[in-house]
């Protein structure tokens, strides 16, 4: 069972804990250890401090590259239980803070209430209550204390450049880049927000009968607690355990989940933890978290159209074109190394069909390297990351980590082309 304990909220607290494990700037000084002991140790206090530090943590316990493959079973056993068993906050403190957002006792609110958390993550727990009318729930509430421990977080420079320094080369941390995941870290914070987002995917993917999002229960939900229908399926190891046929279609509908919400509704969902998702019997899969959702703004909505237009039609130049209209690239060798980047990682729909391997998710994590190459290029090419970008490559890495787990050969490019075909985009 994970600790009860609260969130070390201080700056210089935290920094010291993160030291102490050699966990000073970014998952990437994991790989310089290799024994349970210190692997365990680091997954501890990660979990312990929670909010960006564990999502650090997180992430190198299923992207594939972010530890070397000499370490990774070790890391991927210790930090593996952040996805599912963060240490949670005490029930006092749980109680009374959901008292608080929400005007009243928990007797009053609900007619049952579970004090033992089903989950808990980097900045929340979930709870299992029942509403007056019968209706099982699961509620979602921040740990007391996490919004000065994320602020913290935020302000400490090495941590947050190490976040950024897992996406992409660190170099490309200017302020604007840097602000932008401020700003989708605050965001999380808001459970007000997420409802309104959770409830806009909802709609967006309402008919699909193999994509599930749960319905948002508004009256018993606040800024700091969001309330939803009760939901269970498989985890990712269950699922990838299932027969070839369950596998094909958990990675059809995982893809046109992402992909249909980027081109479509123009919004990407920036988290493609393990653990929001839920795999059903019948193929499906249901969708958690809805917190980290970075807006795609029209004009560049348009250019990812034409690119995985252009990738759909195996149109090479045409790629081109689009890639460099997103990255905002001015042409030399900086744009030939990005652009080919951005190819590399549109293989599977290009090559479709196409099975997505930890080997090929572990390429793109290291081939970034070569884009960061360019900084010093003669031809001083190179520009900034664009607002918008970065988390795309969270998305990448993890999603395509996911995916690596369920190993099945799809036919990505069809998924594609029937969303877009139905909403009149192709």
């Amino acid at each position: 069972m994970a600790k009860d304990t609260g969130v070390p909220t201080g700056r210089l607290g935290r920094l010291v804990k993160l030291a102490g494990v050699g966990a000073r700037a970014s998952v990437d000084l994991l790989s310089k250890h290799g024994s349970e002991k210190l692997a365990e140790r680091t997954a501890d206090v990660l979990g312990n401090l929670r909010g960006l530090a564990a999502k650090l943590g997180q992430t190198a316990s299923y992207v594939d590259g972010f530890v070397p493959e000499t370490h990774r079973a070790v890391y991927e056993k210790a930090l593996g239980a952040l996805r599912t068993a963060a240490p949670h906050s005490s029930v006092d403190a749980i109680r009374a803070l959901v008292e608080a957002e929400l005007g009243a006792p928990i007797d009053k609110l609900f007619a049952s209430w579970s004090d033992e958390p089903i989950a808990s993550a980097s900045i929340g727990q979930v709870h299992r209550a029942q509403l007056p009318n019968g209706e099982a729930v699961a509620v979602k509430v921040q740990h007391p204390g996490i919004d000065r421990a994320i602020e913290s977080d935020l302000s400490n420079v090495s941590l947050l450049e190490g976040f950024v320094g897992a996406l992409g080369p660190r170099a490309l941390n200017s302020r604007a880049v840097l602000d932008e995941v401020k700003a989708r870290f605050r965001e999380e914070l808001d459970y007000g927000l997420e409802a309104e987002r959770q409830t806009e995917f909802r709609a967006m993917h309402a008919g699909d009968p193999k994509i599930s999002i749960p319905r948002v229960v508004r009256e018993r939900s606040a800024r700091r607690v969001l309330t939803m229908e009760l939901v269970s399926g498989s985890t990712l190891e269950e699922a990838a355990l299932s027969s070839p046929e369950l596998r094909k279609s958990y990675a059809e509908t995982l893809w046109r989940f992402v992909f249909k919400g980027n081109l479509v509704g123009g919004m990407f969902n920036a988290d493609p933890h393990p653990g929001n998702y839920l795999f059903q019997a019948d193929g499906g899969v249901t969708f958690l978290d809805f917190g980290c959702i970075q807006p795609i703004r029209a004009e560049r909505l348009e250019a990812a159209r034409d690119l995985h237009r252009a990738a759909l039609g195996r149109d090479e130049p045409a790629f081109r074109r689009a890639a460099a209209i997103i990255l905002e690239s001015k042409g030399g060798s900086y744009e030939e190394a990005a652009t080919a980047y951005s190819r590399r990682c549109f293989e599977p729909v290009f090559a479709s069909p196409f099975q997505i391997t930890t080997e090929f998710a572990t390429s793109l994590v290291q081939e970034i390297r070569t884009v960061k190459e360019q900084l010093w290029a003669k031809d001083k090419s190179f520009v900034q990351l664009p607002t918008g970008m970065l988390f795309m490559n969270r998305l990448q890495f993890g999603f395509y980590s996911v995916l690596a787990r369920l190993e099945v050969r799809v036919d990505y490019a069809e998924v594609e082309r029937s969303f877009l075909r139905e909403n009149g985009l192709l």
